[in-house]
Parts: C-alpha cells; structure tokens; sequence
C-alpha cells in the first residue's frame, strides 16, 4: 500500500504541473456535483411542499427550476470532461517525454542487460494505461470524493439518525475493498511484466525474421508465441476476475444500506418524526453516497492497471542517468590525441573479470590495431575510452587527464565510431550522414560523401540524398551501409576514431571501397581498430594480441610475425585460409 500511495505521489507531481487547468476541473466537478446535490433536495420539497399540499402552480415552476438544474449539469458534465482530456494528456505528454529523455541518459550496460521489447512495453503500454487511467478515473474520483462529502453533508441536515443507520455498513465496505485491492494490483502487475515479455518476443522475432524462415522454425515461434500469450491470457484473466469481483460487492452493500435506510425512515414516518419528502430526500442522497463507492469499484480494475503501469515506468525513471557526474567535470574542446592506459582493469557488473592490467600508449595520429579471439576483450577496450563502461582500476587518460574529470558529452563528440553493424536510421541519406554534425550544410554532406567513396552510389539512386532508408538501411547493400556510416563519421572530423570490425561482414570490392575510404578517415587522427582480417592492419603503427583480457603480444606487424607467437599463428591461419 505505502508503495501504491508512493507511485500516486509521483504522478500527483505530474498532475499539479497543470495546476490552472487542474483547478478548472475541480472547480468544474465541484458545480457538478452542487447540481446533483441539488436534485434529491428538490425532489424532496416538491413533495413535502407542493404534492402532498397540492399547490400544482408551485409544483410547475420547482418542476422547471429541476429541469434547468439537470440541464446545468449536463453543460458543466460537458466542459468538465473537456477540460479533463486536456489535464490528462498534457500530463501523460510530460511523462513519456521525460521518460524518453530519461533512457537516453542511462548507461550502455542497462540496455544490455533489458529486453528491448520490454522498455518498448514500458514506454507505450504502460504509459496507454496510466493515460486511460486518468481520462476515465480521474474525474470519477475527484467527483466521488466531492459527492461524498455533499451527501454525508445532507444527510446529517435531513437527519442524524438516518445518517448513522447509513454508515453501518462502511467498515465492511472498506474491509473488502482493501482485500480486494492488493489481490487485484498483484495481478495487473503481473499482466503488465507478461505483456512486457510478449512484446519482446514479438520485436526479436520480427527482428530476426531472415534467420526463423532459414532455419525453418517458423511452427516452434509460433508455438513459443502462442505460450507466452497463453501466459498473458491466464493472468490477465485472473486481473479481470479479481477487480470484476468489486462491483457486485459493492452494488450489494448499497442495496443492503439502502433497504435498511428505507425500512428505518417508513417506521420514522409512520411514527411522525420524519416527512415523506425528507425520507424520499434522504434516500436520493444515500444513494448519491453509495453510489460513488460504486464507480470507484467500477473504474477499479482502470485504476489498479494505471497504478501497476505507472510504478514500472518511474521504475525506470528512478535508474541512476550515466550523466550524474561531479560539477568539476571539464568540457572538452578539442583534442590532440594522446591516448593512455595506465593498468587498466575492468569488471562486469556480475563480478566477471573482462580486462587485467592494460596498458599501453597511442600517440596523436597513431594507429593502434586490437586483435585476438572472440570474447578477448577488444571490443571492451574501445567501450572504455567513449566511457560507455567506467573501469574497475587503473587510468585512462586523454592528453595526459582522466577521462573520469572529462565531461562525458563533450568527450564523445571528439569521437568518431565505425561499427561492424552499420547502424542507419529511417529517414533520407542526406539526414543519415548529417547525424554526424546535424548543422552541416548539403554541401559538407555531399563532400563527406564523396570523401567516404558513397557520392557514386548515391548519385545513381532515383531520389539521391533524398533517398528514404527504411527501418536500418534495408534498401541499401551492408557495404553501401557501411560507406554511410564512414560519411557520418569524416562529417563529425573527430579526433579520436574506433573502428570496430568495419569490413568483416562485406564482399571482396566492398572491402576494397571501404579500405579506401577508411584510409582518408584515418589520415591525422588517433585510431583504434578492431580487425578480424589482418590485411586491414598491416600499417598499423602498434598492434595489440588481447587474450583472456591480457595483452599478450605488442609490436608492428613485422616485430610481431618475426617473433612467431600467437600473431604469427593467426596470421599463418588465415593465409592458409585464403589460399
């Protein structure tokens, strides 16, 4: 429960973030709810007063005097409503903006440790449910809390006595709905974590299509779908089960109230110590009592599903940003290009030593080559420079100061990434490769373009560098991809360049095209590169042989083949290979 009131809280902070429009609402639920009030009361007196006495031109002008007041209240129903969506979706606009803002800020190991289907749960499904929660329960609980007040408040003025017959049955309404409610959150969170999981599914497997048709297992996804839905359908039946229970609960307690209260105030009239039009009265208002008890319980399952969606989303909210650093953090402006690790040891968050006593030094302009099997390490080396991980011990520095004092977002700009997965968004060519430095001009663009061996290719599409990509360059080859990428890359003129397997996954002239431009990319700039085929390397100026996180050899291409270690071994491997 104090959980529950916590994750109110939060969304409370939202909600006072619209405080006129708020007030709006409030004010507006508040002549609502007088309206209604008003109704019962003149009911009442129209008896008392006109039928019983039967004064018929009294009767007529109470009869229109109702009629206006029900059509008011219809009006301000109107407006009231009106005024809600705009609260509502201003406050969930809000709250998936700086939910989005907020996963740009968490560090790489958190997205390597989520499913990408469940943060895409968190930030649609989850933010769907807390936006119906508060366009359809809202205002029924501002309105309840109003309309409970106002009825307790006129049922005392009619009658004391009633009024205590009324709240007998309070303590087991509150009783029920308490044990209710935690059974009912339970559920809905478990439906939430269900659907959060189908999703995943769903994008690895959309994802990943190419590679379910090839190995035929289209019946085995499907079957594996099919039990992940069974799983969501099981709990969110039991969620349904258990806030549906609510309602008739609910609906009976008012029932017994109000027969109680009906056999109470017959015996208080026939023994003259109530009127007809006060009991008659006093029954609209205890029904007015009850019946927000009801809508509570009707919009109940809306609530507990808005709840459970509302706590997983400042769940992730609440995950510390990699941005939180100390004031003192120095902005970077340009770099010469020194590169130095000094003992350099990291870890996994699981406790999995990744890399022991690194060092080595990469001099302005230098080219350092990381090779050595798969899982060495190389790829953590380069992570720890951008500072995508932060190291365990030891020092990295950049022109002789600790990337630890160095602001991250001014470190990462002097930085240029080429990866083995050309990553493209969707979007033109042109936008594509301006990512790199987005107040580029077309003509910068274009020159990058031609820098990077991609201007022929481009030339020849239909819409040129107006070309939409689709979702990751899928209407473009992995080399022309790849071209792109190195385009961006010249675009941003970075003084520090990773590149990390760049020409593994591409033909033979595709190689040759980026081997070409690569060279103009790495012409003046402090370069690590990752290479699978050594052919690529071979002008290195420092190759690292990185096993079981170590250094185990250092050298030129030439030192290294002439000492005849493990460089050596993997250099006549692949010769052989390609013989």
């Amino acid at each position: 429960m104090n959980h529950t009131l916590s994750t109110l809280k939060k969304l409370g902070t939202y909600l006072l973030q619209q405080r006129t429009r708020l007030t709006a609402v409030i004010i507006l639920t508040i002549a609502a709810a007088g309206l209604t009030l008003a109704g019962p009361y003149l009911l009442g007196t129209a008896l008392d007063d006109y039928i019983i006495a039967k004064q018929y031109d009294g009767l007529l002008q109470i009869c229109l005097l109702m009629l206006g007041v029900y059509a008011a209240g219809s009006l301000v129903g109107w407006l009231q409503a009106f005024f809600l969506a705009d609260v509502s979706q201003r406050t969930v606009w809000t709250l998936r903006n700086n939910l989005f803002i907020h996963l740009q800020k968490l560090p790489i190991p958190f997205f390597a440790s989520k499913n990408h289907g469940e943060l895409m749960s968190r930030t649609t499904n989850d933010i769907d449910n807390v936006t119906n929660t508060l366009n359809q329960s809202l205002i029924q609980i501002i309105s309840s809390v109003i309309m409970l007040i106002g009825s307790f408040t006129m049922m005392l003025l009619l009658n004391v006595w009633l009024t205590l017959v009324a709240l007998v049955v309070i303590p087991l309404i509150v009783f029920v709905s308490k044990r209710i409610a935690k059974m009912t959150k339970r559920q809905f969170k478990g439906q939430q974590q269900e659907l959060g999981g189908l999703n995943s599914f769903i994008e690895e497997t959309v994802s990943g299509q190419k590679v379910v048709a090839l190995f035929h297992q289209e019946e085995r996804m499907a079957e594996r779908f099919s039990e992940a839905n069974a799983k969501l359908k099981k709990v969110g039946i039991k969620a349904q089960i258990y806030s549906g229970t609510m309602g008739p609960f609910m609906n009976m307690f008012g029932h017994i109230s109000y027969l109680i209260i009906a056999g109470v105030g017959g015996w208080l009239a026939v023994h003259d110590l109530a009127t007809v039009g006060v009991i008659i009265s006093f029954l609209g208002y205890s029904r007015q009592f009850s019946g927000p008890l009801n809508e509570v319980a009707n919009q109940f399952n809306m609530i507990q599903s808005g709840v459970a969606g509302a706590e997983r989303v400042f769940e992730m909210m609440e995950v510390p940003s990699e941005y939180e650093e100390a004031e003192a953090a120095s902005k970077v402006e340009s770099l010469a290009g020194k590169v130095e690790f000094r003992d350099v040891g990291f870890e996994y968050t699981d406790g999995t030593a990744a890399l022991r006593n690194i060092s080595f030094t990469a001099k302005p302009g230098e080219t350092i080559a990381l090779v050595g099997p798969t899982g060495a390490g190389k790829t953590t080396i380069i992570n720890l420079i951008g500072r995508f991980f932060e190291i365990k011990d030891g020092q990295i520095l950049i022109d002789d100061e600790d990337i630890r004092n160095m602001d991250k977002n001014s470190l990462r700009s002097q930085l240029g990434i080429v990866l083995q997965d050309a990553h493209l968004f969707s979007g033109t060519i042109r936008e594509n490769i301006r990512y790199g430095k987005l107040d580029a001009t077309d003509e910068e663009v274009e020159a990058a373009a031609a820098q990077a061996n991609a201007h022929s290719f481009i030339a020849k599409l239909a819409q040129g560098y107006d070309t939409e990509l689709t979702a990751e360059g899928g209407n473009i080859s992995h080399g022309q991809r790849q071209l792109l990428t190195i385009a961006r890359a010249i675009l941003g003129d970075p003084a520090l360049l990773i590149l990390d397997e760049a020409t593994s996954s591409v033909d033979t002239l595709a190689e040759l095209q980026i081997q070409e431009a690569m060279k103009k990319l790495l012409s003046g700039r402090t370069s690590f590169v990752i290479a699978h085929r050594l052919s690529t390397i071979r002008h290195a100026d420092t190759i690292l042989f990185i096993k079981d996180g170590e250094i185990a050899e250092r050298g030129s291409h030439e030192e290294l083949l002439a000492r005849r270690g493990l460089y050596y071994q993997l250099h006549g491997n692949q010769f052989l290979q390609n013989a």
